[in-house]
């Protein structure tokens, strides 16, 4: 069989403005291994340290306004991030279009425990392939086309007029930013690997496009296991 070749996205630009998106910090499925798609589920201590790790980061930022999905891990980390930097008096502005991908019937289940039900090969087409839907669920091309959309028509518009916007994604829905900003193909951000609390900053400056992918010291890096890890 001939491997499917998906074009890649026309690469964005801005003309004016910045734009910081990021990761939520862990939540507390995270740290159980499971799929959270659209279950609304806190952040853990850790993920609340690490909002504060980014915002200490991202000091160097005046925001003027700040974008998350309607998940509770997603506007926690915007709230941690703005209280930390003085600036809780900016605007957020919630949509489900940030949403993390709807992962269907796999919602709520252990990672482990739906590899040994459905094999470990078939759990990651469903997560990293572009097109493939799990039951009853969206792929990442589906998450894609809303998350694109909506930042085409209500958060870059703010970029454009030389405002620096903060954006408060999930993994899938950080995608699609990656995706546009960075000349991806949907095959190469389906394999991306998207780290909580590292902020993707993409800004105009001296007439030129930048792009940085800014490192937090101390935050963590949980780990999406689809066999029960070996015990050191």
């Amino acid at each position: 069989m001939n491997a499917v070749s998906f074009p890649t996205a026309r690469r964005h630009t801005l003309h004016a403005g910045t734009l910081v998106a990021f990761r939520h910090g862990q939540s507390e499925w995270n740290l159980e291994n499971r799929f959270t798609g659209w279950t609304d589920v806190p952040l853990t201590e850790q993920g609340r340290r690490d909002a504060v790790l980014l915002a200490e980061a991202l000091r160097d930022f005046r925001f003027d306004r700040a974008f998350a999905s309607r998940l509770e891990r997603s506007q926690e980390t915007v709230r941690i991030i703005l209280r930390t930097l003085g600036q809780e008096g900016i605007p957020m502005e919630v949509d489900s279009a940030l949403n993390e991908r709807h992962y269907g019937d796999l919602q709520g289940m252990n990672r482990v425990e739906i590899a040994a039900k459905y094999g470990a090969e078939q759990v990651r087409l469903w997560r990293r392939t572009y097109t493939a839907r799990p039951p009853n669920g969206e792929s990442i091309e589906d998450c894609e086309a809303r998350t694109w959309r909506y930042m085409q028509h209500y958060v870059l518009p703010h970029a454009e007029a030389g405002k620096t916007v903060l954006v408060s994604a999930h993994g899938n829905s950080l995608r699609p930013i990656v995706m546009h900003f960075e000349n991806m193909s949907g095959e190469e951000v389906a394999a991306l690997t998207i780290d909580s609390c590292c902020p993707h900053i993409y800004t105009r400056r001296n007439g030129m496009m930048r792009t940085e992918v800014r490192r937090v010291p101390g935050v963590s890096v949980f780990e999406d296991h689809l066999t029960v890890p070996a015990r050191r």
